[in-house]
């Protein structure tokens, strides 16, 4: 079973990955390739915020952190954060680390909470960014200027 998770959004900051009780033992750089990064998951409070999501790009690639998870069960415990199966789907995927390619959970969004035209709100973008040790300097710095709603 597998024993990793593939953070590409605001689970990119590992302190919320820990606020959130999901024990791992390491994490390191990965990359997604075959999507890119949108904010096209809605959020269910508040009208107009995106949250992160990855969408099929045959040219484009993903940058994340990847847990390796104390358990292959710990993965459950992101569920209800995720609002799995309802928000979003886990699935495996192969994503590409100085280890070579490895199997790993991650997250979609489901097609009915998906919306063009989402921003991030700061304090949500300010997660990703936390994951900048993890990050090449190109996509933090595209993450850094993503246009994003200040207020929130």
């Amino acid at each position: 079973m597998v024993a990793r998770y593939f953070a590409y959004g605001s689970n990119m900051n590992p302190d919320r990955v820990r606020d959130r009780g999901i024990l791992f033992c390491d994490a390191v750089s990965a990359t997604f390739s075959g999507v890119s990064l949108a904010f096209d998951k809605a959020s269910s409070k508040h009208p107009g915020v995106g949250h992160a999501n990855v969408v099929y790009d045959p040219a484009g690639a993903v940058e994340g952190v990847l847990y390796l998870l104390d358990s292959a069960t710990e993965i459950t415990k992101m569920d209800p954060f995720e609002s799995t199966p309802r928000n979003y789907s886990r699935e495996i995927v192969h994503v590409s680390t100085h280890q070579g390619e490895l199997t790993a959970w991650t997250y979609f969004a489901n097609p009915a909470v998906r919306r063009e035209g989402l921003i991030p709100p700061r304090s949500y973008l300010q997660h990703l960014l936390a994951g900048e040790p993890f990050l090449s300097v190109e996509y933090f710095a595209m993450l850094n200027e993503w246009p994003c709603e200040e207020s929130r």
